[in-house]
């Protein structure tokens, strides 16, 4: 597990052998470094951004201790002098970032990083690890609740995230997306989000009775959730339907089904317990499910009040990478830019502007140099000065919250929805267009 304490270790390589070449060379100027992404990931209308200003508030307490430095020095690899100057380090630079929860397309800048080259260099990996895992599972989330509609989406996905970290930095970016519950304790606490949970099937198998299981449960928790698909689902809902008729103290706010025909035995639940005068017991839905399912099972307007997603959104299973890159855009007040195949980019520092219509929808952004200025609201906002976090600048997470769900409501209908939608208007600046060809023209010579 890693520990706080030693993220600065958390860098590739060759993050520290170019930092050592850059102070080797004396190449302190100042860089400028751009995180954005080229494409959509897969299904995907937009990219809930997530993590870009919460990782500023790491890199601000970020140090090389001793025992750092003397596990360094056993690779054999780094200069006693430049691990001097690595014992020293303490970022001193500048960040930009766009609010936790906007929606970005491709080549908007999530942040961008202002400081000497070798400060900037050693953070990519972490910067991108970070923004990584929260956008990616926040921009699958999002889809699932959106397509729930009005019912609850909580989250059951830490058993199946890809380690213990993920799982607790998951349930912020969740809470970012709309989720309305979670059912890992120590995230829910952390980021404020409503913990919930019915019980496991190992329960009710404990019990010679289910019905014992039903009502142990009822009685210790008044108003919980019954899973009732351990053996058969309809005789289950019937005997507990029998035993709220008769036992006018238990109390009991839902069932959950967790396996089969959904749909069907929703239908089949749902009668049952209104033909007991239960109407006010709830269904709940888990088992396997993603925004497809979810979407269908809402359009064919099957009984169910609420669902438990967990592998989908955990794994972000169908699109698990953002394709994100980490590119030096500016070094020592000149333009610098990659011109691979595929993979070219622009120079020079950057801004976003996020343009809308007379209802509040957006209708298109604009991508211009750092120091232009376009009609709409410019999204890149400093969150850290020389090193130290702008507490100002930094939304709380209730704000983040409301910043995110006002944000996802001025999208246009067609990107709200689970088909892919044309690709939404983002124009490059004629600047940026004309320091992308000088540039060009300055590495051909």
């Amino acid at each position: 597990m890693v520990h706080e304490k030693d993220l600065a270790l958390l860098v590739d390589l060759y993050e520290l052998a170019m930092a050592q070449a850059y102070w080797a060379e004396g190449m302190h100027d100042t860089a400028v470094f751009s995180l954005f992404f080229r494409e959509l990931p897969k299904n995907r209308n937009f990219v809930l951004a997530c993590g870009q200003q919460h990782v500023a508030t790491v890199i601000e307490t970020l140090k090389f201790s001793r025992e750092h430095i003397k596990r360094l020095e056993g690779l054999d690899r780094f200069q006693p002098e430049f691990l001097e100057w690595l014992g020293k380090f303490r970022f001193s630079g500048h960040i930009r970032a766009v609010p936790e929860g906007t929606p970005l397309f491709p080549q908007e800048p999530l942040l961008e990083i202002e400081a000497p080259i070798a400060e900037a260099q050693i953070l990519e990996s972490l910067v991108m690890n970070y923004v990584h895992l929260e956008s990616v599972l926040a921009s699958k989330a999002v889809r699932v609740r959106l397509a729930a509609g009005e019912r609850p989406v909580v989250d059951f996905g830490m058993r199946r995230m890809h380690g213990v970290d993920a799982a607790h930095r998951s349930v912020r970016a969740f809470r970012l997306a709309g989720l309305a519950g979670t059912s890992n304790v120590l995230a829910g606490l952390d980021y404020g989000l409503t913990v919930s949970g019915t019980m496991a099937h190992s329960f009710v198998q404990a019990y010679p009775d289910e019905m014992d299981a039903f009502k142990v449960y009822a009685r210790l928790y008044p108003g919980t959730t019954l899973l009732v698909d351990t053996y058969d689902t309809r005789r289950a809902v019937r005997r507990i339907a029998d035993w709220l008729k008769r036992d006018s103290g238990a109390r009991v706010s839902a069932i959950r089904l967790d396996s089969g025909d959904l749909e069907a035995e929703a239908r089949d639940c749902r009668a049952i317990l209104d033909e007991a005068g239960l109407q006010d017991v709830r269904i709940m839905a888990s088992g396997g499910l993603d925004e497809y399912r979810i979407s269908r099972l809402v359009a064919a307007g099957v009984p169910i009040d609420g669902f438990g997603v967990g592998t989908a959104i955990g794994a972000s299973n169908d699109a698990p990478a953002l394709e994100l890159a980490y590119k030096l855009t500016e070094y020592g007040g000149l333009p610098r830019m990659k011109n691979s195949s595929g993979k070219q980019s622009f120079p020079g520092g950057k801004q976003v502007f996020r343009q809308y219509d007379r209802d509040g929808r957006m209708k298109g952004d604009v991508i211009g140099g750092r120091e232009e200025v376009f009609d709409g609201d410019p999204l890149l906002r400093p969150v850290m000065k020389h090193g130290v976090v702008l507490v100002s600048a930094v939304d709380s997470l209730d704000q983040q919250v409301e910043y995110a769900a006002a944000s996802i409501r001025s999208l246009p209908a067609a990107y709200l929805a689970l088909e892919p939608a044309e690709p939404f208007p983002v124009v490059i600046s004629a600047y940026l267009r004309a320091l992308q060809a000088d540039a060009l023209k300055r590495i051909r010579g």
